[in-house]
């Protein structure tokens, strides 16, 4: 009897279970399909209300994101993993880049995905460990805006010593504009300042804190620009150290001094900007120059100009006294003697070697005469030889006479008319 109601006890069970099989959807006995397996394990977790609303410490590994806007990545310790997926309008509220090898905290909840079987971690918020999200994503976007030189100080401009027109980005509301006004008409009555209001915090502040810094280097050009606000806490700063506000500083051609916050707080918008500011009240100190300290300024270089004119009159006026007593000009005579002795010993040098040289150009000369008179036919004839002359021209050859004819016979000193009885050549015969 004992074994056979233990047989009817393991019976009764079987049957309790594969009743509350059936009301959760699968049957105890028989044979199952994927699927209903699957379902059955996930309607589990979506029971267990710990599976629900979780948070997971893990080293962030195999972080990839793709064109869709999901993220999928592996949480993992030193004897576990678990695959995550953060689906993109979870992603897109992310304020760091998450990188692989950080550790994080993952809060979302714990499901089946039905396709592969697996379970996995469907995350809603994402924190860095330690630092929080807006400090690593701060150091994130320094590095990397940095490595593209936003940050070079060889980038910066320098600030207008005299400007006529400041622009200002900042809160219409708030004592950031009104302190910026009171200093800067203070110290420079004559400048104009320009507003373009914008939030400074929110979703839409940075979009709109870039296109004030577009505007006015496109549309209404200024001599510089004051871009700020007044203090608060790292998030409610957060607008100035988003991307596209510090490329609009950096790409802007106008100076920019930024204004943000209090002295201890820094932005990204400081490094890229051409001067910060450790307050809105400075940053107008910095934007226009003091007039009454240019007054004072001012009052210190005539004095000085005065003093070094009346310095430099004094000493002309002892250089002249001593010009005064010096012999040269008591007795100018004395001045005038020393010149013309020089004028006298000069004149004679030039007279010597005026003589030398006729010398030798009377000598050259001579030379030249006497050259001359050698090649002077009238020099030959004086030797007693005389030039024969046929019809006007001198004879050189006795090819050129023939018996009778007339010749002229020209000497030292007269003509002798002749006439050729013979003609004999060299070889003594007759031509």
């Amino acid at each position: 009897m004992s074994g056979f109601f233990l047989v009817i006890r393991e019976s009764e069970r079987r049957q309790e279970k594969a009743g509350e099989g059936r009301r959760r959807g699968i049957a105890a006995v028989g044979i199952h399909n994927v699927s209903e397996v699957t379902n059955y394990i996930k309607r589990m977790f979506q029971r267990e209300p710990v599976l629900g609303c979780i948070q997971v410490r893990g080293e962030l590994s195999n972080f990839r994101c793709y064109a869709s806007g999901h993220c999928y990545f592996t949480l993992k310790d030193a004897a576990s993993a678990i695959k995550c997926v953060m689906f993109r309008s979870r992603a897109q509220g992310l304020r760091f880049r998450p990188e692989n090898g950080i550790q994080v905290v993952v809060s979302g909840s714990i499901s089946v995905y039905e396709r592969d079987g697996v379970y996995q971690l469907y995350a809603e918020r994402m924190m860095p460990e330690g630092a929080g999200d807006l400090a690593l994503a701060f150091e994130q976007l320094k590095a990397r805006l940095a490595s593209e030189g936003l940050f070079d100080d060889a980038h910066k401009k320098p600030l207008p010593r005299f400007p006529k027109r400041i622009g200002i980005v900042t809160s219409i509301s708030g004592a950031v504009l009104r302190d910026i006004y009171h200093v800067s008409k203070r110290r420079w009555p004559a400048v104009q300042l320009v507003l373009r209001p914008v939030l400074v915090q929110g979703e839409e502040a940075a979009a709109q804190i870039a296109a004030a810094i577009a505007f006015f280097n496109e549309k209404y050009p200024v001599d510089v620009l004051i871009v700020g606000r007044g203090g608060g806490s790292m998030e409610d700063l957060w607008a100035f150290n988003e991307e596209p506000v510090v490329r609009a500083i950096y790409a802007s051609k106008i100076p920019v001094i930024s204004a943000v916050g209090h002295e201890t707080d820094f932005t990204l918008a400081d490094f890229a900007s051409d001067q910060r500011a450790a307050t809105p009240s400075q940053a107008a100190e910095l934007a226009v120059p003091d007039r009454a300290e240019l007054l004072r300024y001012t009052e210190s270089l005539m004095a000085r100009l005065s003093q070094q004119e009346r310095r430099q009159l004094q000493e002309k006026r002892l250089r002249l006294a001593a010009c005064l007593r010096s012999a040269a000009l008591q007795n100018p005579q004395l001045l005038l003697a020393g010149r013309a002795q020089r004028l006298d010993r000069a004149i004679a040098a030039l007279e010597s070697q005026m003589k030398g040289q006729m010398k030798e150009k009377r000598h050259a000369l001579e030379i030249v005469l006497q050259q001359l008179d050698y090649l002077n036919p009238v020099h030959i004839l004086r030797q007693g030889y005389g030039i024969v002359e046929k019809e006007g021209a001198p004879l050189t050859s006795v090819r050129a006479v023939k018996a009778g004819d007339l010749l002229t016979i020209t000497l030292k000193d007269g003509r002798i008319p002749a006439r050729a009885v013979k003609v004999q050549g060299e070889d003594n015969q007759e031509q």
